[in-house]
């Protein structure tokens, strides 16, 4: 996998991870057999929108000249990906699993993006996605523990 070239690319891949995320939620809330799991989902995707709407704003603003496109050159996509893509065939522990994994590789990307901004406003804006994204995180592995490994 190359590195990305200029934060614009880091930019393009954040706002394609948050639709992907929108997408799945979406999905999965479609699928959900209980109306809890359904808002529970539905609300991930309004957040998801939120995030990609920020990014969006970030971009579309030009506030980017607070991130060198050097100090992105070091960052590698591999780093920000779930190694599994989900499928419509997944049980939900798998579906658990990947979606804990999105939302890992999305806080380790917004915490990369706060440090390498010179800008404390960008790091604030970043660290805050950070927190959202280990937020939904914890709230995964709370449904895995309540939901998978008290059930085995």
């Amino acid at each position: 996998m190359e590195n990305f070239k200029s934060i614009n690319d880091v930019l393009d891949f954040a706002i394609e991870q948050e639709q992907e995320a929108i997408d799945f939620y979406t999905e999965l809330a479609k699928q959900a057999k209980s109306k809890d799991v359904k808002e529970i989902f539905l609300e991930f995707v309004k957040e998801e929108i939120n995030h990609k709407s920020k990014l969006m704003k970030i971009k579309a603003e030009g506030n980017l000249a607070t991130i060198s496109d050097d100090s992105v050159q070091d960052l590698l996509i591999s780093n920000y990906l779930a190694p599994v893509k989900p499928s419509h065939d997944m049980s939900y522990q798998d579906t658990l699993i990947v979606v804990m994994k999105k939302e890992k590789a999305a806080y380790n990307l917004y915490k990369t993006l706060s440090k390498i901004s010179t800008s404390q406003e960008m790091k604030d804006i970043f660290n805050r996605l950070a927190m959202e994204e280990a937020n939904h995180k914890l709230q995964f592995e709370k449904e895995y523990d309540d939901n998978i490994l008290k059930n085995n």
